[in-house]
C-alpha cells in the first residue's frame, strides 16, 4: 500500500492525541508540528524519504523520522499501535468536539466508561456528568453545545488543507494542460472557513482530455464519476473534488454562478428578471430574444445587470448586491498588502525555527518588519519565557536589529491575560518591549461580565497593542467564550488596540462576521499569522481573506502601515 503525505500526518496527529490523553507533556506539540508541517509540503514525502531528506521538513527530528520510515516502509507502525491498545478510538474521537479536552475525555472513560459521542449524550441526558468532581449542569450544557457543534460540521474541511489540496491539483491540470484555463471555484473561492469540497472549474476546447487527465492524478483515491464535462473524485486525504469543463464563451458566466454562494444567486437571477434577462452558467441572456448579453467575462455579468463587481468573498447575499447597485463597496485589502506580520513564536517558546529564519522568511514575503512574540511565564504547555529569559531575548533581538539588513526586527510578547485582567509580566519587563499582544489561554468559562471586565482591564495597559485571537474559539473543536463584543470593540477604539484576525486555519479569529462588526464600528485589524514555524508566515493569505469577507480595507488593517509610521504611532 503507497502512503502518502496526509497518511503520513494523520499518524502522527493520531499519536499526538494519544500521548495528550496520557497527560504526556510537550512531545503531543511536536508531533503536531511535524503532521502540520508534512501536511502542507508542496512535494511528496516519498520523494523525500528515498533521497534520505526527512529532516529538512521542520519539526521532523531523528525519532519522528525514524517512525515515518517504518510507517512507510512497513505501512504499519509499532509505535502507534501500541498507544491504540491503551485507550479506545472512541475516546480520541471525543477530542473533537468542543469544550472536551484531554483531561476531561479521560475522566469520562475512566469514571463512566464513555468511550464515544452516543455514550456521552446518553450520559448527559441522564445527568451522570453533574455527580463528577468539577462538573456541573452547566457543565452538562456547555458539552451538549459541543456535540451539536461536532455533529454539524459533517465532514467539512478546514480552509488550509483544502486550499493546500486545490493548488497542487490546479498546478497539475496546468502543467497538462497549458492551454486550458482553470479556476477554482465555489466556497473555497469564496475563501470559507471550512469546505464542504472542492470545485474546479476548466475553460478548455478538449474537455475529454481534462478529464482523463484529472481521473488519473496520483492522489485520486476513488472515481466517483466520470463524464465529457463533468467528473467527481475522492482524494486519498478524504476530500471531494468536483471538475467541470466549460467552453471559453460561457466561462465567466460559469464561474460566477459555480461560485456562489446559492443565496447570492438566488439574489441575482431576481434582479436579472426585473431587468428582463435571465442568468445560468451558460451565461446572461435577454429573455426576450434569447440573444447573449455576457458569459466569457464574470466582470461583465456582473456589470451587465448594473452591478459594481463584487468580489468572491462578499458573495453571500449579506447585502453586497445592494451595495453595488450604488457601486459603493469599499475597495477590499489585497492579498499583497501587508506589510509586516506581528504574531510569530520561535524556538525560545513553543514553535520551531529561530529568529534569524522568522527574519529570512519575513524576507522573502518583501515585508518591512516582523515582530517576535512568544509565550509568556505562565503559558508552562508552550515553553513561555520567564522574565529572564524575556530579557535576554530582547537583548538578542536588539542586537540582531543592529547587524542585519532586512526587514525591521521588533522585540514583543505574547502576554496571557490573568483572570483579574492583568498582565503575565510586571510593567518594568513589559516596558522593555516594544509592543505587547495580550490573549487568553486560560479559565475560558467565566461568565460574561467577569470575561468583559478581564479583558477591558487588559487592553488598559499602554504597552499592549493588539488582542490576539480575541474570541478564544478553535474551529470544531473549542467554542468561543463568552463575552461583550460591542464592549470590547469600543474598549479597543478607546485604548488604540488592534483586535487581530488570528490567521492560523484552526482559529481565523476574529470569523468574517466580528471583522464587519468590529471594522463597522472603527476598531483596527491586525492580521497575524501565529506562526510556529517560519514557513507558517504565508498563513496571513486565510487572514487577508477573512478580513475580505468581513469587508475591510487596507485601512482598516494596522500592518499594512509602512514601517516609519507604525514606528512613530508606538514610540518605538
Amino acid at each position: 500500500m503507497k502512503l502518502d503525505n496526509s497518511d503520513v500526518s494523520k499518524a502522527l496527529y493520531e499519536i499526538a492525541d494519544y500521548l495528550e490523553l496520557q497527560g504526556v507533556a510537550f512531545k503531543p506539540q511536536a508531533y503536531r508540528k511535524a503532521a502540520r508541517n508534512i501536511e502542507m509540503l508542496p512535494g511528496e514525502i516519498a520523494d523525500l524519504l528515498n533521497e534520505d531528506r526527512l529532516g529538512e521538513i521542520p519539526g521532523v527530528g531523528k525519532a519522528i523520522a525514524d517512525k515515518i520510515t517504518e510507517l512507510m516502509k512497513t505501512g504499519h507502525l509499532e509505535y502507534l499501535e501500541e498507544l491504540r491498545a491503551k485507550i479506545p478510538q472512541g475516546v480520541i474521537d471525543l477530542l473533537s468536539i468542543p469544550e472536551i479536552g484531554p483531561k476531561t475525555a479521560m475522566v469520562l472513560y475512566r469514571q463512566l466508561g464513555i468511550e464515544d459521542v452516543d455514550s456521552l449524550k446518553k450520559a448527559i441526558f441522564e445527568h451522570r456528568l453533574s455527580g463528577l468532581k468539577g462538573f456541573g449542569v452547566k457543565t452538562e450544557e456547555r458539552i451538549l453545545r459541543g456535540i451539536r457543534v461536532f455533529e454539524s460540521r459533517g465532514g467539512r474541511i478546514m480552509l488550509g488543507n483544502a486550499f493546500h489540496s486545490a493548488n497542487k491539483l490546479i498546478d497539475y491540470l496546468r502543467s497538462k494542460h497549458a492551454d486550458a484555463t482553470v479556476s477554482v471555484a465555489g466556497s473555497l473561492r469564496r475563501m470559507k472557513e471550512t469546505i464542504g469540497d472542492i470545485d474546479i472549474l476548466v475553460a478548455t476546447s478538449k474537455p475529454g482530455e481534462i478529464m482523463e487527465s484529472f481521473v488519473s492524478y496520483d492522489s485520486v483515491e476513488d472515481i466517483l464519476a466520470q463524464g465529457d464535462t463533468k467528473s467527481s473524485v475522492r482524494l486519498i486525504n478524504g476530500i471531494q473534488v468536483d471538475l467541470r469543463a466549460v467552453l471559453e464563451s460561457s466561462y465567466g458566466a460559469a464561474l460566477q454562478y459555480f461560485t456562489g454562494s446559492k443565496e447570492h444567486n438566488v439574489e441575482l437571477r431576481k434582479l436579472a428578471i426585473s431587468k428582463e434577462m435571465k442568468i445560468s452558467e451558460y451565461g446572461l441572456f435577454d429573455r426576450v430574444s434569447d440573444e447573449l448579453v455576457a458569459g466569457a467575462d464574470e466582470a461583465e455579468v456582473y456589470d451587465s445587470l448594473g452591478l459594481q463587481y463584487i468580489p468572491p468573498e462578499l458573495r453571500e447575499n449579506r447585502g453586497e448586491i445592494e451595495v453595488a447597485m450604488k457601486r459603493e463597496l469599499p475597495m477590499l485589502i489585497e492579498y499583497d498588502d501587508l506589510l509586516g506580520d506581528l504574531h510569530c513564536h520561535t524556538e525560545w517558546s513553543d514553535a520551531s525555527g529561530t529568529i534569524e529564519e522568522i527574519l529570512r522568511k519575513a524576507s522573502e514575503h518583501g515585508y518591512e518588519y516582523v515582530g517576535i512574540t512568544d509565550h509568556s511565564k505562565s503559558l508552562r504547555i508552550a515553553r513561555g519565557l520567564s522574565e529572564e529569559r524575556l530579557r535576554k531575548q530582547i537583548d538578542v533581538i536588539h542586537s540582531l536589529r543592529e547587524e542585519t539588513g532586512g526587514p525591521f526586527l521588533l522585540a514583543g510578547s505574547e502576554v496571557d491575560v490573568l483572570e483579574d485582567g492583568k498582565l503575565d509580566y510586571p510593567n518594568e519587563i513589559l516596558e522593555q518591549l516594544d509592543y505587547a499582544i495580550m490573549s487568553i489561554h486560560s479559565k475560558f468559562n467565566l461568565d460574561e461580565r467577569s470575561m468583559t471586565e478581564r479583558i477591558v482591564t487588559a487592553m488598559s495597559n499602554d504597552v499592549v497593542k493588539i488582542f490576539a485571537h480575541p474570541t478564544g474559539r478553535i474551529i470544531g473543536q473549542r467554542l468561543p467564550y463568552t463575552f461583550d463584543l460591542e464592549k470590547v470593540i469600543e474598549s479597543a477604539i478607546d485604548q488604540d488596540v488592534a483586535l487581530e484576525i488570528n490567521s492560523f486555519p484552526e482559529r481565523l479569529d476574529l470569523n468574517d462576521t466580528n471583522v464587519r462588526r468590529a471594522v463597522d464600528a472603527g476598531a483596527k485589524i491586525a492580521i497575524g499569522s501565529d506562526a510556529h514555524d517560519p514557513s507558517q508566515l504565508a498563513y496571513t493569505r486565510f487572514g487577508i481573506a477573512t478580513a475580505r469577507r468581513g469587508w475591510a480595507k487596507k485601512s482598516d488593517v494596522m500592518n499594512t502601515l509602512p514601517l516609519d509610521t507604525l514606528r512613530k504611532m508606538w514610540g518605538i
